[in-house]
């Protein structure tokens, strides 16, 4: 049937009545801005894709992984071998002894990165020292967010008296000194962790040491509260939501709201949160073990072999710059994906 024509009255101030035809389908389709509905994970990873310094950040992380675990294991050398009469060696050079065998016809591996002053390769304990610090790194970064999140989800979930006492434990945890408290933790667990290590399975304990031990337990009572603060003010946000509200009515405990829709609804938040975290863990651990108080002697970390490459900088300065250099290009790949990650994830930055 043919559509009717409004007429219009020229005298009328009415409407124009054209205005009011039905839209074609070229011009409904022209109106149509919405992008595809995508999933919220689908999308921060389609937008991360598209970050150039973040994709390279995460290739760069991916080979100093591979560095630390994988190329130990095939490495002719280890991080505590000794080589007598090679000591202080320089990068891609040979001792009289090592020489002397490849004149003979025997293969001998290179010394990539040189040897120290006892005669150790020292590119296999550039490995063993990034594979500590990044250990480090992760395993502190879980623990903060395991407690942090947990502590500033139910702070801002109960909110009241109870929201401000567990804050002002916060602050009072803010003014503790951290190096004075693993010094004094170090000298409590020394003893015990001794005689913990001596028995069967625990060994290494002794590998590891009381400093690193007690770095950990300071980053579990200390370092979670910029989680903490971060989780409780997602928290306050999202618990007068609509969605919070129906599972109230529907009767469910503070316990499951709290886990299913409140710290689901934070998880973006507490992935970037995390992998930001990661580089301050390293840091704190090399300068740490920068100042003797990181694992025990002969495991290497990225901070004890700058400490014993100081003395002799002026005569081995590789020594000391080849930690130095691996530990800035981990904090920066690091903190760089982890700006990514923010870029991507928050839906504030969305376009």
């Amino acid at each position: 049937m043919a559509e009717k024509k409004i007429q219009k009255n020229p005298l009328s101030l009415q409407l124009n009545a054209d205005d009011f035809n039905l839209a074609s389908g070229e011009e409904k389709q022209s109106l149509v801005v919405m992008r595809e509905s995508v999933s919220f994970w689908k999308d921060g990873f389609r937008r991360l894709g598209k970050n150039k310094i973040a994709m390279v950040s995460l290739f760069f992380i991916v080979l100093i992984m591979i560095f630390a675990y994988i190329v130990p294991v095939f490495y002719p050398y280890t991080y505590a071998q000794q080589i007598r009469g090679s000591e202080n060696l320089a990068p891609f050079t040979y001792s009289e002894k090592e020489q002397a065998r490849i004149d003979a016809g025997e293969s001998v591996f290179p010394h990539v990165c040189g040897t120290d002053k006892s005669g150790r390769d020292y590119a296999v304990r550039l490995m063993l020292g990034a594979r500590i610090s990044l250990t480090v790194g992760l395993l502190c970064s879980v623990l903060v967010l395991l407690i942090g999140a947990t502590f500033g989800a139910i702070s801002g979930f109960l909110g009241g008296w109870a929201d401000m006492i567990m804050m002002r434990i916060t602050d009072i945890l803010y003014t503790i000194p951290d190096i004075l408290l693993i010094i004094l933790l170090a000298v409590a667990f020394k003893e015990p962790l001794e005689v913990l290590a001596s028995k069967p399975g625990f060994g290494w304990l002794q590998t590891l040491g009381p400093n690193l031990v007690s770095i950990f337990i300071v980053f579990a009572l200390l370092y979670w509260v910029g989680m903490a603060r971060i989780v409780r003010s997602q928290v306050l946000t999202l618990k007068e939501a609509e969605y919070v509200t129906a599972a109230r009515a529907l009767g469910a405990s503070g316990g499951r709201i709290i886990k299913k829709h409140l710290l689901t609804n934070c998880i973006g938040t507490l992935i970037v949160t995390t992998t930001l975290q990661i580089p301050s863990a390293i840091f704190t651990e090399s300068y740490l073990s920068f100042l003797g108080l990181g694992v025990a002697s002969p495991m290497p970390s990225l901070g004890s072999l700058a400490t014993d490459a100081v003395k002799g900088m002026n005569t081995y300065p590789h020594l000391l710059l080849l930690p130095a250099l691996l530990i800035s290009v981990i904090i920066l790949v690091f903190n760089l994906f982890g700006d990514g990650l923010r870029d991507a994830f928050d839906p504030k930055l969305k376009n």
